[in-house]
């Protein structure tokens, strides 16, 4: 399991629901939040890492592992808070982001029981970016629409010159292969 960036379409899809909560949903996970703490990272999606069902894990400021699944948020504030947000799909690109202030969410835990949260600070902007992901959004589609262009053609060009360097490196590995063969039927 891998973190997939911007310019990935999975990304810009909207996910499906989990049609049932069972070992293999628990199983994704388990490794979701292995994935997000290697990362350093206080939530990731479904998409993120290229599946495209309807959950996210969080761990906020007070530490607690939170699974979402097939979440919904019922309720949010009027009142709007900037905060500046970064994703583990976007290294190292952060912007001030407006946001509701306070939500309420229905959703399924790891257990497939359901139940409802309140949240307010951290947890509520880290549930309203991740459940964003659920519907085929990044944080940078809500804020300035030149900063939005700019990052991404700035990921263009990063996997533009990835698929470069794969290439060249499948290239080296051919002409090696080559030599090798050349040198073992010349003797």
């Amino acid at each position: 399991m891998e973190i997939v960036h911007l310019g990935n379409p999975v990304l810009r899809e909207k996910s499906l629901p989990v049609p049932e909560v069972n070992d293999e949903i628990r199983s994704m996970v388990a490794e979701m939040f292995d994935l997000m703490i290697e990362a350093q990272g206080v939530g990731l999606a479904a998409p993120q890492v290229g599946k495209l069902l309807r959950l996210f894990v969080v761990i906020a400021d007070d530490d607690v592992r939170r699974v979402f699944i097939n979440p919904q948020i019922i309720a949010t504030s009027q009142n709007l808070v900037p905060y500046e947000e970064g994703c583990l799909s976007i290294p190292k690109v952060y912007e001030n982001i407006m946001r509701p202030e306070k939500i309420t969410v229905n959703a399924l835990n790891e257990k497939g029981k359901p139940f409802t949260l309140e949240a307010d600070g951290l947890l509520a902007r880290i549930i309203q970016h991740e459940y964003d992901h659920l519907e085929g959004m990044v944080f940078i589609d809500r804020g300035d629409p030149d900063f939005k262009k700019k990052t991404e053609e700035t990921f263009e060009r990063r996997e533009k010159r990835r698929q470069e360097k794969a290439l060249q490196k499948q290239h080296k590995q051919q002409r090696i292969a080559a030599k090798k063969a050349n040198q073992d039927n010349a003797c």
